[in-house]
């Protein structure tokens, strides 16, 4: 029965999130309007008042203009069927999720039991009940296959099904094998209810554990397109021969150079400096940051944009790249190289002694690089003070210094969190992991692309042009709690009521200075950020501490920094290939963040499939970890100088009880005082390794903290009768396999 309006003028925060949460039917603005009986000028108030709470994570919209909770279900929506248990119960999920949040298992009331099967696809109204989310089914939708990507495991004569994915922990029997055979990687059909639920390959995808599988199975997981149409294949190679035209400022007598990793793909960025001769300008530089110019390749609505589109950014492998444009033009034409002509967006600027931009102008430019240089070779050659390169570099380095005391004066938020760099052989196979080396050199080039960045944004606004800008926004208020909560935990004070700024991250650092903690702080300071997105609205950019940003120096792999090179194309009419008036800047700011995403998750675990591969070969070995995370059922370390995250399952920490300190985010045994903590170095046993899921297990070394006369058998029995749930409260332990999970970071 629906609410009787009441009028009480504008509701809080608080009465709307309630009325979210409780109403019968999706709450739209319409719906809270007439709940509290809002007059047309408070409408108004009540727009301004919605869009508030979605910036600050309170809210989202669900299809339909209806809010939900961030990151909770929409109150009428799609579901998939993604499992029926052995007890009949059907469980489900969003068919599409685009919450930082977990997908949440959602519980089926089903009318008519043994309805659903895996892979359906239901219109159901949810609920939030004490036990979870539960949803009532409406209306059972045409059907489609659910597909997952495994290995084939012979027993006997039969065939089972186990999937790639690190949670999922149940085999298939096989139905139709296809032609493949045991060991092999394949792309299956889901179909049936329990107790048969059964696989169907669809597709043979080689040997899991050949050379380029690792990215193979993200592929498919994913979805990423990786086969560009015919139609776009052909166009690129067309478009590929046009000649640059004359009408270019010319910039081929300038020492120009692209300063990238030595196994860089693409080149899609060069720069310059010299001192400016401007006397208004005194003790100042000149810098040209020109970029692959590739909105004169890539027109709006041909073959070649709508791929790149649908892709929204390149995806990069240890192994392989899966780029956004053909190869001919992201790895040839497009690409600045070393002694040929290019066509170029050029980024004039005007740099102050100061570091500070004075002014920036844009120009379509064709450019002759004057080298390609690795960072580390750029490094060494400023270094050691001379080189081929010297005198191109060293007032580029010069220039740099300026910029770079006028980003510490701004006190951007400083994480320097280690980025695994896997490093194969020619024929595929891995030759080391480690953490890539931090260079000046790097820092030099990402200064030089944040002024390029911040010109475009704002020659775009003085134009009033469509900007797709980068926005990070500051973080929630439940976040900055949480982490004080955390930071209450090493006895680090943070205020509450202080204005949060990057600096405000800063100098929590910098209290903390070296102690054995501080790159768990840097985590939990990471995870405390808002996630970055597209937009044409301008929230700014916290983590850099900018007002107005823009994505313009990567055109050849982001789809977002060809719209900035479009718009600035149109705004300052510098030829064709610029926007056609068509389109939707906020749709398409959505659509690339999701896609943006989509690239992080499947490059992240392609890492960790081969980070695990790297350390099957010391299964068995003591290796030194340490503690990334806590929970009620163990806790995750990782490998110090490789990575890759595995669990410790808490059943095999011995007989003893362990309580578990949500707050502490600690494990302490009852009797023994034995204590595990956020942050802890020690030795563990790398029990299991499985590059196919990228899933790693541990185990104490054999002895330690065990009750005197009990071996490892008496421990693991003795730990599955009663483990920890909450603080100060214990729960009996199921004997059931340990949940191996990977806590993925932004």
């Amino acid at each position: 029965m629906p609410r009787k309006p009441q009028k009480v003028g504008l509701p809080t925060r608080e009465q709307i999130l309630d009325f979210i949460a409780t109403s019968a039917q999706p709450a739209g603005k319409r719906e809270i309007a007439r709940a509290f009986a809002l007059s047309a000028q408070e409408k108004i108030g009540l727009k301004a008042l919605l869009k508030d709470m979605a910036d600050e994570g309170l809210i989202d919209s669900a299809p339909g203009r209806a809010f939900h909770k961030m990151g909770g279900v929409p109150k009428v929506t799609v579901l998939r069927v993604t499992d029926v248990d052995d007890g009949g119960n059907v469980w489900a999920a969003p068919e599409k999720w685009d919450s930082d949040a977990p997908l949440p298992r959602i519980r089926v009331r089903e009318q008519k039991r043994g309805a659903l099967g895996v892979g359906e696809r239901i219109l159901a109204r949810t609920e939030e009940t004490g036990g979870g989310i539960t949803a009532h089914p409406m209306k059972v939708l045409k059907p489609t296959s659910e597909q997952v990507i495994g290995v084939l495991r012979g027993e006997g004569d039969r065939l089972w099904l186990q999937g790639t994915d690190k949670k999922e922990r149940r085999e298939y029997a096989v139905s139709d094998a296809g032609g493949a055979q045991a060991g092999e990687l394949v792309s299956a059909e889901l179909a049936g209810r329990p107790p048969r639920i059964t696989a169907r390959v669809v597709q043979r995808l080689g040997d899991p554990f050949a050379p380029r599988s690792f990215s193979l199975i993200a592929i498919h997981k994913h979805g990423i397109p990786d086969v560009f149409a015919r139609e776009a294949l052909d166009e690129a190679e067309r478009v590929a021969r046009q000649p640059l035209g004359d009408d270019r400022e010319d910039l081929t007598h300038l020492p120009i150079v692209a300063i990238d990793p030595a196994d860089a793909r693409d080149h899609d960025d060069a720069v310059w400096a010299t001192p400016d001769d401007d006397p208004e300008n005194a003790g100042g530089w000149r810098a040209i940051v020109a970029i692959a110019d590739v909105s004169f390749y890539v027109r709006p609505g041909s073959a070649i944009d709508r791929e790149a589109r649908a892709r929204g950014n390149s995806v990069y492998f240890p192994d392989r790249v899966v780029p956004m444009l053909p190869e001919i033009l992201s790895a040839d034409v497009c690409s600045l190289k070393e002694g040929e002509d290019r066509a170029a967006l050029a980024c004039h600027l005007q740099v102050t002694k100061a570091g500070a931009l004075k002014s920036w102008r844009f120009t379509r430019a064709t450019v002759r690089l004057a080298a390609n240089i690795a960072y580390e070779d750029a490094q060494a050659t400023i270094d050691a003070g001379d080189g081929a390169q010297i005198d191109a570099l060293r007032p580029l380095w010069d220039c740099w210094h300026a910029l770079a005391a006028a980003r510490d004066k701004r006190e951007p938020l400083d994480l320097d969190l280690p980025e695994r760099r896997v490093v194969l052989d020619e024929k595929g196979r891995i030759m080391s992991v480690a953490a890539r080396e931090r260079l000046d050199a790097h820092r030099l080039i990402e200064d030089y692309m944040i002024a390029a960045n911040v010109a475009a944004a704002k020659a775009l606004e003085a134009k009033k042009a469509p900007v797709m800008y980068r926005v990070h926004e500051p973080p929630a208020r439940e976040k900055l709690v949480a982490l004080k909560d955390y930071l209450d935990t090493f006895g680090v004070p943070f205020a509450m009521g202080q204005v949060i700024k990057p600096a405000t991250f800063n100098r929590i650092l910098e209290r903390i200075g070296d102690a054995d903690f501080r790159p768990q702080v840097m985590e939990q300071v990471l995870r405390t950020q808002t996630q970055a997105y597209y937009a044409p609205l301008n929230h700014g950019h916290f983590g850099l501490s900018l007002g107005s940003y823009g994505h313009f120096t990567s055109p050849i792999r982001r789809y977002a920094d060809l719209l900035v090179h479009r718009a600035l194309v149109s705004a300052y009419a510098l030829g064709p290939g610029g926007l056609n008036g068509d389109e939707n800047f906020e749709h398409l700011g959505e659509q690339i963040s999701k896609l943006e995403r989509r690239a992080m998750e499947a490059e992240r675990d392609t890492i960790d499939r081969y980070v695990a591969a790297f350390l099957a070969e010391r299964e068995g070995e003591v290796v030194e970890v340490r503690i990334t995370g806590v929970t009620n059922f163990g806790f995750f370390a990782t490998v110090d100088g490789i990575g890759g995250d595995g669990l410790m399952p808490v059943r095999d920490l011995g007989g003893e009880y362990f309580r578990f300190d949500e707050g502490a985010r600690t494990l302490t045994g009852e009797q023994s005082g034995e204590q595990y903590a956020l942050g802890q170095r020690l030795e563990l046993r790398l029990a299991e390794a499985k590059p196919v899921s990228g899933a790693l297990r541990f185990e104490l070394p054999e002895g330690r903290f065990a009750p005197p006369g009990s071996s490892s058998r008496d421990r693991g029995k003795a730990g599955r009768e009663r483990a920890p749930n909450k603080a100060g409260r214990v729960l009996k332990r199921r004997g059931r396999p340990a949940n191996i999970r990977h806590d993925g970071k932004r």
